[in-house]
């Protein structure tokens, strides 16, 4: 998949395609939805097939949250998008000057002069231009006057019925659901980053930890959890499963955030290594023990309730 930062940078064989738009955050099903709505059309129609999205989050410039909020960092975001199929992915900065470009003018300046578009596929909810004046109908009818499709797909539904959306999936997330959040994803959510070196604790118990620092993203609730845990390299990701607990660590006391993965039945120097964590199953809060012991022995009795847990899920979390 070929990234670009720019429409003007979009080269010639991009042009001319099938786009979907949106911020997509998390790339849940109703966002696959979208995106797969423009697959198909660029395959029916013999196009380029692409995604155009934006980075910061819009709700990050205009209300300047303190609280992460962001399911999917740009980084895993692009690879989600990416195991979608798409051809390119076109990712604008959303900064003063495209907050306050009128609707009618991104139409022009994005989708005609930089995409070529001959399709454009939304969400039924989506919105963009200066006060939020672009609606699906204004695109639509942009499209009949300047000649190029508008598809609008519907809010997808879960299996209970209710409506898939991000601000679901964190709820889900921040009350300790995460198999139901998987669900409305359609894959696991997942904490990534580089594993650091911590105070070497686990290992003289039994359970060394793969350790990561959990910053700039939505945090689901502190505890322990069932876990499949990715290990990047060069030749692909290669999973194990493992239990890690996300918090504070309140019977040593910290004041980072971490996020410690033990990883069953494995050995080998990983620190510096990228880590995919996919929260599988809630196991229990985070609590204080009274020491070593009973702490390890809590460890030892979660280890066996994550290998029965994992022994049952569904593909999902493969």
């Amino acid at each position: 998949m070929k990234i670009y930062r720019n429409v003007q940078d979009i080269l010639k064989n991009h042009k001319g395609g099938s786009i979907a738009i949106g911020n997509f955050d998390g790339v849940h099903r109703g966002h696959q939805a979208v995106i797969q709505t423009a697959g198909n059309l660029a395959l029916k129609q013999g196009l380029p097939w692409g995604v155009l999205t934006f980075e910061p989050h819009p709700k990050t410039f205009f209300q300047k949250e303190k609280t992460p909020f962001r399911l999917t960092p740009f980084r895993e975001k692009a690879r989600y998008i990416e195991d979608e199929g798409v051809d390119f992915l076109v990712v604008l900065e959303f900064d003063g000057e495209l907050a306050n470009t009128p609707a009618e003018a991104f139409v022009s300046n994005v989708l005609l002069n930089g995409f070529g578009a001959r399709h454009v596929v939304s969400g039924d909810d989506f919105v963009f231009g200066h006060k939020r004046c672009g609606t699906v109908d204004f695109l639509r009818a942009k499209g009949q006057e300047l000649g190029f499709d508008c598809t609008s797909v519907a809010q997808v539904g879960g299996s209970g019925g209710e409506v898939i959306s991000s601000t679901r999936v964190r709820e889900l997330l921040s009350t300790a659901k995460p198999s139901a959040a998987a669900q409305l994803l359609g894959h696991a959510f997942e904490i990534v980053g580089d594993v650091v070196q911590g105070d070497q604790r686990g290992r003289t118990i039994g359970f060394p930890t793969a350790n990561l620092i959990v910053d700039g993203g939505m945090r689901p609730s502190l505890g322990s959890y069932a876990i499949r845990a990715g290990l990047v390299g060069a030749d692909g990701v290669i999973w194990h499963d493992g239990i890690a607990n996300l918090g504070y660590r309140p019977t040593f006391g910290s004041d980072a955030c971490l996020l410690e993965t033990h990883l069953f039945d494995f050995t080998g120097d990983i620190y510096g290594r990228t880590l995919r964590v996919a929260l599988v199953d809630y196991i229990r809060p985070e609590k204080k023990f009274d020491g070593i012991e009973a702490l390890k022995a809590q460890i030892e009795a979660d280890c066996g309730l994550a290998r029965e847990i994992l022994a049952n899920k569904g593909p999902e979390f493969s």
